[in-house]
């Protein structure tokens, strides 16, 4: 029978542990109902009572819209974080936290990181599988963006070639990502440092833009010509869904350059952009993101570059993996309190429903007066009970796609990552075990309606 499973296809087997999963609602539903069709009856109820019903119906929508919204935002988190990385096989740093240079190459995140050195970039760069080699230099900012200097390969591969504008031509010109708020043909100073540790007098100039704008929304032309802006826009990536969005890239000559340092040509060749570097002008770089020219290179491209005291070399995607079982971790807790919220919340809708029947209680009491069979009665009760629980769990359902996609656009917003969370399988099965178990609940309520005392209930 496990071979069975596991030979269907994925869909296959969701489908059929769904439908596994809203067996005993069914089930119980035609056993209950059979050979009855309370349904005028019971609109009666449900029009009469609207308000309590109402209510009812939405916190149960809320409660488990919730608990769906969290568990699809976990999901959509980890997929957005290895799209981010997609683009990077291999980076190659000097030996310290994986974690940290990835953080740093990836997602940009500040980091204190040794550097590469230039006889190690040359073998890097020189190595007959590897078809680009990027340096990575990072310490600069403008405002809240991050200014990174690199290549025009690793520009266009993560970019994958689609630019507006152009790329540099010189030193002192720069190509933004689709999310900055800067025009083709502004000018800015770069400050040295990021966050509230940046210097924006440090390269000799106002930390202001030529072409930006100013907090009264007026556009700036001649200003920041007067205060020194030293970099120019002359390209805008397409959207990439990642933190690159928000960051300007530049010529890694040129940051080393604006930091005194050799631009890694020699002398005689120091106006040229791009690769090759002289490993005797090379100044070290925090990171080299590399790229095989086959799939297979990138394994013995990160065994020959793990170096103990001189370079490392990691897959992005396999430390993603190892924080993914973090994270995993914690799914699975979320997935326990999920449970333990559900069960809490069938409790508490079992106790409601109890609370709701004593509505009708008199209605209930006339029907039986009347001569109506038990088992009508009981139909009748267990079938409004259902009524709300599913109207409740339809009604979380589109709750948990609200709280999702409210989620990814905070999460996108703060992280510059583009994540997109909604519900699925995972999600449905939590909703259909749910209802299942709601709707068996419901049974005792109907059965104890059928056990009160017959004149209590008439004069209620």
């Amino acid at each position: 029978m496990r071979l069975i499973w596991d030979a269907l296809p994925a869909l296959a087997q969701d489908v059929a542990l769904l439908a596994l999963l809203l067996l005993p609602a069914l089930v119980t539903g035609l056993l209950v109902l059979r050979g009855y069709a309370p349904w005028p009856l019971l609109r009666g109820f449900l029009g009469r009572f609207r308000w309590s019903t109402g209510l009812f119906v939405l916190l149960i929508g809320i409660s488990t819209g919730m608990g769906i919204g969290l568990l699809a935002q976990e999901r959509g988190l980890r997929r957005g974080t290895a799209q981010a990385a997609d683009k990077f096989d291999v980076i190659v740093a000097a030996p310290g936290s994986e974690l940290t240079a990835l953080f740093a190459s990836v997602f940009l995140q500040p980091s204190d990181m040794g550097l590469v050195s230039g006889t190690a970039y040359a073998e890097i760069a020189g190595h007959p599988q590897v078809s680009i080699a990027a340096p990575l230099a990072f310490g600069d900012s403008y405002g809240s963006a991050p200014v990174v200097g690199t290549t025009a390969d690793f520009l266009r591969h993560l970019s994958e070639d689609r630019i507006e504008g152009r790329l540099w031509e010189d030193h002192a010109e720069a190509v933004i990502g689709a999310l900055m708020p800067l025009e083709i043909g502004a000018g800015f100073t770069p400050a040295h440092g990021t966050g509230d540790a940046a210097d924006p007098e440090a390269h000799g100039g106002s930390h202001q833009a030529v072409g930006a704008e100013d907090h009264d929304g007026d556009t700036l032309h001649d200003e920041a010509h007067d205060h020194g802006a030293a970099i120019t826009v002359v390209g805008r990536m397409a959207p990439t869904g990642t933190p690159w969005d928000r960051a300007i890239l530049i010529p890694v000559e040129y940051v080393w350059e604006i930091h005194g340092l050799a631009n890694g040509h020699a002398p005689d060749n120091e106006a040229r952009i791009g690769a090759p570097f002289d490993p005797e002008y090379f100044p070290g770089t925090p990171a080299v993101v590399v790229r095989a020219q086959e799939l297979w290179a990138n394994y013995a491209l990160r065994s020959e570059f793990t170096r103990d005291g001189e370079t490392m070399a990691f897959f992005p995607g396999a430390v993603l993996s190892r924080l993914y079982r973090v994270m995993g971790d914690v799914r699975q807790a979320m997935s326990v309190m999920a449970l333990v919220t559900q069960g809490l919340v069938a409790a508490s809708v079992l106790t409601g429903l109890f609370i709701l029947t004593r509505l009708f209680r008199r209605q209930i009491a006339l029907l039986r007066a009347l001569g109506a069979p038990r088992r009508f009665v009981f139909a009748t009760v267990w079938a409004f009970c259902a009524v709300l629980l599913l109207a409740g769990a339809l009604l979380g359902l589109a709750v948990g796609w609200g709280a999702a996609e409210l989620l990814s656009r905070v999460l996108s917003a703060r992280t510059d990552i583009a994540i997109s969370a909604l519900p699925g399988w995972t999600e449905l099965h939590l909703l259909a075990g749910f209802v299942s178990l709601a709707l068996l609940l419901s049974l005792l309520p109907a059965a104890v309606v059928l056990r009160q005392p017959l004149l209590d209930g008439l004069r209620s």
